[in-house]
């Protein structure tokens, strides 16, 4: 049975007491629970033993955003640093990060870019991806990230280039239908091409979510419960991807309360309702 679950910034007493008994994963990234003392990020005492708690009754992934795969640089080892403290003190399931990068030059950008798709860089983030499986003695999980500029181009398609990231490294994928979405609004792809070139077979995880259109955009902002036409996607991609262990729905914590704690248990009885179907 594929579980369904959310995502959890921490710090949130009615968030744990009303929404999180309905999931089966809690998915904690680590950028979001930590804090900043004496100039490094650190998680909290009370944050780990929060997590402890959450643990008795779902299982925990770890999402992260800071890692920064594929910068040409280097990835951002402080974030690993928090990933090390995470996978040392609580049972983590599985792993993943975005295939992105936010930082250029040791500046973060403020947001996060999509590489280009070359073998230069596919031979780079292969290598970054086999030395996190070497670190960490759990599933690592890439997930395809939303692009706001011009296509990067490159050697492959975008589908090919995750396709060939899965067959060197056996990583699995994330595949999220709300960036998918966000991706055929902006007309760089079809959502046809995408997912019948995709490797589906290695989706380990479903991402769902919905955001805002910026002058035109559709942009990758969780800020509000997912529309009718993504669980319609999630109904038909869910039979074409068998080895997928989790459905997860995302919002970020700045909108929880504008969305109401309601609204976010009931879009997690209407994820199960799906996924049981």
């Amino acid at each position: 049975m594929i579980a369904t679950g959310i995502n959890y910034e921490g710090r949130d007493p009615r968030f744990v007491e009303t929404v999180l008994p309905l999931a089966e994963v809690v998915e904690v990234t680590p950028d979001a629970i930590a804090t900043i003392r004496d100039g490094r990020a650190v998680i909290p005492a009370e944050t780990i033993d929060e997590l402890r708690t959450i643990a008795r009754g779902a299982r925990l992934t770890i999402h992260g955003v800071g890692l920064s795969i594929a910068s040409a640089d280097a990835m951002n080892e402080n974030y690993l640093t928090l990933v090390d403290e995470l996978m040392s003190s609580l049972d983590v399931a599985w792993h993943s990060e975005h295939l992105g990068y936010t930082t250029v030059d040791g500046e973060n950008l403020g947001t996060m870019l999509v590489p280009p798709r070359t073998d230069e860089a596919l031979d780079l983030i292969c290598s970054r991806v086999e030395s996190i499986q070497r670190r960490y003695a759990k599933p690592f999980l890439l997930e395809h990230v939303v692009n706001l500029f011009p296509d990067p181009g490159g050697d492959y398609t975008a589908a090919g280039f995750l396709n060939e990231i899965v067959r060197r490294t056996g990583c699995g994928l994330i595949l999220d239908l709300y960036n998918l979405e966000c991706d055929v609004h902006n007309e760089l792809c079809t959502s046809s091409e995408f997912l019948d070139e995709l490797e589906l077979e290695a989706v380990r995880e479903i991402h769902i979510a919905n955001g805002t259109i910026d002058r035109g955009l559709r942009v990758d902002v969780h800020s509000r419960v997912t529309r009718d036409e993504t669980l319609a996607t999630l109904r038909e991609v869910l039979p074409r991807t068998p080895n997928a262990e989790a459905v997860i729905f995302e919002m970020l914590g700045p909108y929880v309360g504008p969305t109401g704690l309601a609204a976010i248990a009931n879009e997690l009885r209407r994820v199960r309702e799906v996924v049981q179907r």
